[in-house]
């Protein structure tokens, strides 16, 4: 495969063969991008979009640095997954995520086609994908989505309690 890379708007594309890879491979890949959110002192969550064993979206959560609510890691790894393949649609799509998608993303998700969700820790306090409710089995939209959590929980869910340790311990890190 040549090492040509494609740019959009929200990351740098650059071809793999990722072929034959677990849900646990997904779920590390996702989690350099919460890596990427922790060291921007934005709440460390990763995602990536895969199509036919390639990442063809990622995104982390950028709300801090965007000034913008809806930028949540799910909404900028399906955006740039969309961008990629020239289509809203991503039917044939697996959404690798680190914590468990709010309502908000959970409709982005169904929106966007996406058939399979796979993600790390639980929120219990936000979470539609199985903790509060499973807004992507409820058939809205005409399209529903396959979930599997708690891939990878205990390393997803030990970046946010450190996150949020350091928050409190240092109430001004969310403002340099």
């Amino acid at each position: 495969m040549k090492n040509s890379w494609k740019y959009n708007r929200i990351c740098l594309i650059f071809p793999v063969d990722l072929s034959n890879k677990t849900d646990e491979y997904w779920i590390d890949q996702a989690f350099r991008e919460a890596e990427k959110a922790f060291n921007e002192k934005e709440i460390p969550v990763g995602a990536i979009v895969v199509h036919n064993n390639q990442i063809i979206g990622r995104g982390y959560n950028m709300r801090e640095r965007l000034n913008d609510p809806t930028a949540h890691a799910e909404i900028i790894a399906i955006t740039s997954a969309a961008s990629t393949l020239g289509s809203w649609r991503l039917d044939d799509c697996t959404l690798y995520v680190t914590l468990e998608p709010c309502a908000m993303c959970a409709g982005a998700i169904l929106n966007a086609r996406i058939p399979r969700i796979v993600f790390g820790a639980y929120d219990k306090q936000a979470g539609m994908c199985g903790s509060i409710d499973n807004l992507c089995d409820l058939n809205l939209l005409n399209h529903r989505a396959i979930v599997r959590g708690g891939v990878e929980e205990a390393k997803c869910q030990s970046i946010l309690n450190t996150f949020f340790a350091n928050v409190r311990n240092n109430k001004s890190i969310l403002d340099n």
